[in-house]
Parts: C-alpha cells; structure tokens; sequence
C-alpha cells in the first residue's frame, strides 16, 4: 500500500504536538548552535507566523511540520521539522518537492535557513538548493526552478 503525504495548516488543537516535534527534532541541533531553549521559548517559535503552520500527516498520522510563506519573489521555508522516527525514509524529499512543484508553477526561488550543524542541509542540497550566505549560527540557501536537476 502506497504511503500518502498529505498537509494540514495548523491550529491551537495541535500545539502540544508542534511542542513535542520542536524538541525532538531541534533541540540536538539548538544545543550544538549553543542555544538551550525552554518551552516557554519553543512556544515563541511555534507561535512566530503561526499561520504559515502546516501539519505533514504519514497516512492518518501527525509527524511533522513544514512553515511556509508563499511572498512575491520567493517562497520562504520558515520551519520544516519531521520526527527522527520518520528520518531517512524519503519523507523530506517528498515535502521539498511538493513544495518545489508549487514554487515552480509560480516561477518562485524558494529560500530557507537551516543551522550550521543541521544534518538537514545535505537533504537541502541533493534537492538542488544553494548555500548564499552563512552567518554565525545557520546557512541562507536557495532553490532556483532554472537550476533544479530534480
């Protein structure tokens, strides 16, 4: 049987799940960044453009979060977040294409940030997104249609 991703945006129901989501897929990568975050100040992420919150859903099952802003030159990852358990099983590839798809019939670049020692930059890489800046804490990176191999 075929697997189905699917997305939800996001609503108040579902914050003790994003809370759970944040520290188990961030808080490793937060703490190599030097930033130890309590859950007052994961809810302040969780809560920053809320409205661009989206549920990614196994089938029937909550297991992650992709944040995006569709803005008039890009669109803009803000967050993506999957649960280890889901790691490595395709389930990034398959969200950053769907997102691509949509970028794509738009003609949008898609932008992101992802923390210097986030695993999830070689995922961004492979998806053909380029690293433009790097500050002290996370890559700036961009995916151009024009560039795509995939």
């Amino acid at each position: 049987m075929k697997t189905t991703i699917s997305f939800k945006r996001a609503s108040q129901i579902d914050k003790p799940f994003l809370l759970v989501l944040r520290k188990a897929s961030m808080t490793e990568h937060l703490e190599k960044a030097g930033l130890v975050l309590n859950d007052e100040q994961h809810f302040q992420r969780i809560d920053e453009f809320f409205t661009d919150s989206h549920i990614i859903y196994k089938d029937n099952e909550q297991i992650g979060l992709v944040k995006f802003a569709l803005l008039d030159d890009r669109l803009h990852i803000r967050q993506f977040q999957i649960l280890p358990a889901f790691h490595n099983c395709g389930i990034g590839t398959r969200v950053l294409s769907l997102l691509k798809k949509k970028a794509q019939e738009r003609n949008l670049a898609i932008t992101l940030n992802v923390l210097l020692a986030n695993p999830a930059l070689k995922l961004y890489q492979r998806q053909g997104f380029q690293i433009e800046n790097e500050t002290q804490l996370e890559y700036q990176m961009r995916w151009l249609p024009s560039i795509d191999k995939h």
